[in-house]
């Protein structure tokens, strides 16, 4: 895999969120490379059933999906997160054990251009057509902000579950 930086190739808004939304996902990526089929699909946190990386890698595509085509774009749910209910809040992350690894990490990649493509067409100031729960409508960069803070944060669960998994630390 080739690695990204987390130095935007230019200083403008658009390329700094860009960089470091990819790098985020990249690292995300990263911390699954060699891991084995079965412990991809381990929860090694106790209290965590649904925290694997399989889970985890689902979570961040279903995310990206939620606010860019859902929020953003103010398209119908699809996926698992369409099955969401408050005693299952999380499907994407309990049926991704389901899904080999290499093909949840393809799909958030081939999402991931996508939606850089996506972005690149849109503004930074134009607003969601979805308001948020307190009936505000947030605007793009908001969503970039909230996807890179989203990514980088489970980065840390990746973290955590690839050192228990099988001792791999780094990235």
């Amino acid at each position: 895999m080739t690695r990204q930086t987390d130095t935007p190739p230019a200083w403008d808004e658009r390329t700094q969120l860009g960089t470091f939304l990819d790098y985020a996902r990249d690292t995300a990526r990263a911390k699954c490379e060699g891991v084995s089929a079965e412990d991809a699909r381990r929860a090694p946190l106790p209290g965590s059933p649904l925290m694997t990386l399989c889970g985890l890698i689902s979570h961040l595509r279903w995310v990206e999906h939620h606010w860019l085509e859902v929020m953003f774009l103010g398209e119908d749910p699809t996926g698992p997160l369409a099955e969401a209910t408050d005693e299952d809040p999380d499907p994407e992350m309990r049926t991704a054990v389901d899904v080999p690894l290499p093909r949840l990490l393809a799909d958030y990649e081939s999402q991931s251009a996508r939606y850089r493509r996506l972005v690149a067409e849109h503004d930074l100031d134009t607003t969601a057509k979805r308001p948020l729960r307190d009936g505000r409508h947030v605007d793009l960069r908001w969503v970039l902000l909230h996807l890179i803070e989203e990514t980088s944060r489970h980065n840390g669960h990746l973290d955590v579950v690839r050192e228990l998994l099988d001792g791999r630390t780094g990235v």
